[in-house]
């Protein structure tokens, strides 16, 4: 048992040890195992006795089985010590899965950390740090360690405020952080390695000086697609084998494999998606995250921990530098800045307005006045003469909310939503029939006719990829149209008289840039209910503009969405400025990131009786409950609101709560701390 950690079944696994049991190891004869199991009240290690056959196998971070509780559990050694507590008689270690330390001490500092700033079970994070054993993979040959080879990397760095001090300190074994928001076309023409997605140098550019230090580091980037255009460029700069990638979607065997090699020091770079942040690199000197705000960074399951957040804890605890990178700012990196945490790496305005295209937003008062059918018109004037003229000049793109045909419908005449003569729900088409049915009551709507003025034409609501790219091959016949989407994605494209129609994420780089970006369904973007949605609009502008030429080589970018703060940040090319203005709205109203949050989840008796045990700092604010209609029962969610500075107590008192609700079989009680999809 844990001396230093209070237990509800205190001496539970320390039962007295069976006759005929083999005899323990002579030296360091206790093992000390974290069970892999999520019942919170079992989270916590447990004293077993290691065999004496076992005394070479049974190291410090390999798998094991044990004998716990009438069951036959999995788990790992996290120590081998002399000594347990007095008077305790231990049970033996049943197995010895594998001798491969695949659990490293600053790995599981870091899962523990996780798992109590999130109010988690410690297992629950190793499970994603640590990938599923595959047995052949270790009996395989070790590689050779091959160092990365010298780099020769464009300094993109030095154009902004602090970037070349930032290099200087990595390559000097300081560990500094900062924040950098990326300008875009930082490398033009026949420089080398030259492309639209600049991002890629910073990134090798960080990594670079933290290797010329004799350190590693850590990339991890939200999704596999950019994953693959980071190991691409990594490939040029440093070699294949200097690096691993640590992604689930490239298959078990190859993430087990590669995960090997960075537990076992033959690699010191790791590239990959969200478990990578817990990649166990040797002497680690960088962590770097690109988009933290993507919600890609957020783990799905228990405890719903976020990458930006696990790199924070990493940094603080490895004592290793940070790098948060992106297109644009999230308020919580903003708050890094603005705190004196993390200091900012800022490209000078004449730099960033030469590397810019032209910004023009349809709401702005002159295309108000040239432009009549404005506020019904789909694409407005300027969209189209901006598509029109960049075909001539190269590619287009044309940015859209969403992907195929969306159901929800209007009158094609005056823009009325199609809603049901019975109910007044909302019509969609169903691909079973021609007439529009309501999706409430479910009544098809025969002959239906517009009651504001009396037009028999639909539309669609919210036209997506596929429905945009076929209206678009009738506005420009000769424009070859190419749909990207996250189901059929697009690499790259080339070549003039290129229309590409894309929802946000899956936009291809075009070879030396798009002539024109335009970006459309801005206005039914932002109407999304959501504490994120501003920023995340904007976030997907940035994203799909820094892919346009620059102006001065005819690049323009147009917004299709009325005035607001998010388009005049896109503009301006300000996504410090609307962060920080978002934290500060956002602190004067007493909302994330300025505040911390749990929200509780569950049937409604338990999570009433949860909230009113739970022991609480005073200035916690509750609020609820909800009534949620679930499939099986009538659910409550209760939402708390409380400082960061008070955020160690309320999650210690979180996980002290469930752990006794567990341990008395009371029902599951769901908490998800600083989840923005409560909210």
């Amino acid at each position: 048992m844990d001396a230093h950690q209070p237990s509800l079944l205190q001496g539970f696994a320390a039962s007295p040890q069976p006759p005929g049991s083999p005899e323990v190891a002579p030296e360091n004869p206790v093992a000390r195992v974290i069970l892999e199991t999520p019942v919170p009240h079992l989270d916590q290690p447990y004293d077993y006795a290691v065999p004496a056959d076992m005394a070479e196998t049974a190291a410090a971070g390999c798998r094991v089985r044990v004998r716990f509780g009438g069951r036959e559990l999995n788990g790992f050694i996290t120590e081998r010590r002399q000594t347990t507590e007095a008077g305790v008689r231990l049970q033996p270690l049943r197995k010895v899965i594998s001798a491969e330390p695949v659990l490293h001490p600053e790995v599981l500092r870091l899962c523990r950390a996780v798992a109590e700033r999130s109010a988690g079970v410690v297992a629950d994070v190793l499970r994603a740090a640590i990938p599923p054993r595959i047995a052949r993979v270790e009996k395989e040959p070790r590689a050779d360690a091959e160092a990365a080879r010298q780099a020769l990397v464009e300094p993109t760095l030095n154009a902004y405020d602090g970037g070349e001090a930032f290099c200087a300190e990595l390559a000097g074994g300081q560990s500094p952080k900062a924040v950098i928001t990326i300008a875009p076309n930082a490398m033009r023409g026949s420089e080398p390695h030259a492309t639209p997605n600049n991002w890629l140098n910073v990134m090798a550019e960080a990594v670079a000086a933290t290797v010329a230090s004799g350190r590693g580091a850590v990339v991890v980037v939200p999704d596999q697609r950019d994953v693959d255009r980071v190991c691409t460029f990594f490939d040029e700069i440093f070699g294949s084998s200097a690096y691993a990638r640590l992604t689930a979607e490239d298959g078990a065997t190859p993430r087990y494999r590669n995960f090997l090699a960075v537990s076992r020091g033959e690699v010191k770079i790791v590239v990959g998606t969200r478990s990578a942040a817990f990649a166990p690199v040797r002497n680690l000197g960088l962590v770097l995250v690109w988009e933290d705000h993507d919600s890609s960074h957020a783990e799905p399951r228990a405890p719903y921990h976020h990458v930006r957040e696990t790199l924070l804890l990493r940094s603080e605890l490895e004592d290793c530098g940070l790098l948060v990178a992106g297109w644009s700012r999230s308020p919580e990196a903003q708050r890094l800045v603005l705190t004196g945490w993390a200091r900012e790496l800022t490209l000078p305005r004449p730099a960033l307005r030469s590397r810019a295209p032209r910004v023009t937003a349809t709401s702005a008062s002159y295309e108000v006045e040239r432009d009549p059918t404005l506020h019904a018109a789909r694409l407005p004037a300027a969209a189209w003469k901006a598509a029109h003229d960049g075909l001539e000049r190269g590619p287009v793109l044309v940015q859209v909310a969403r992907t195929g045909f969306i159901p929800a419908l209007r009158c094609e005449r005056c823009r009325e939503s199609a809603r049901c003569l019975e109910c007044q729900g909302p019509l969609a088409l169903d691909a079973s029939r021609r007439d529009p049915q309501c999706r409430w009551c479910g009544t098809v709507a025969h002959g239906w006719a517009c009651l504001a003025c009396g037009g028999q034409r639909l539309r669609a609501a919210s036209i997506g990829a596929d429905r945009t790219a076929e209206e678009l091959g009738r506005a420009f016949p000769r424009a070859r149209i190419v749909s990207a989407t996250g189901a059929r994605p697009s690499s790259d494209v080339s070549g003039t008289g290129t229309l590409v129609v894309a929802t946000p994420g899956a936009e291809p780089v075009a070879d030396g840039g798009y002539a024109a970006v335009v970006l459309l369904d801005g206005d039914r973007m932002l109407a999304r209910d959501s504490l994120r949605t501003a920023e995340e609009v904007l976030h997907r502008w940035f994203a799909a503009a820094a892919l346009a030429r620059p102006q001065a080589e005819g690049g323009v970018v147009v917004v299709t969405a009325a005035d607001s703060p998010v388009v005049q940040a896109l503009v301006r090319w300000d996504a410090a400025g609307f962060a920080e203005r978002e934290l500060v709205d956002r602190r004067e109203i007493g909302l994330p990131p300025a505040v911390r949050s749990a929200a509780l989840t569950g049937p409604v008796e338990a999570v009433d009786a949860f909230i009113g045990r739970l022991e609480l700092p005073p200035t916690v604010q509750r609020v609820g409950p909800v009534i949620l209609e679930q499939e099986e029962a009538r659910h409550h969610r209760w939402l708390l609101f409380f400082r960061h500075s008070d955020g160690p107590a309320v999650t210690a008192a979180l996980r002290h709560r469930r752990a006794v609700g567990s341990a008395n079989r009371e029902p599951v009680v769901n908490i998800r701390v600083d989840g923005d999809t409560q909210l």
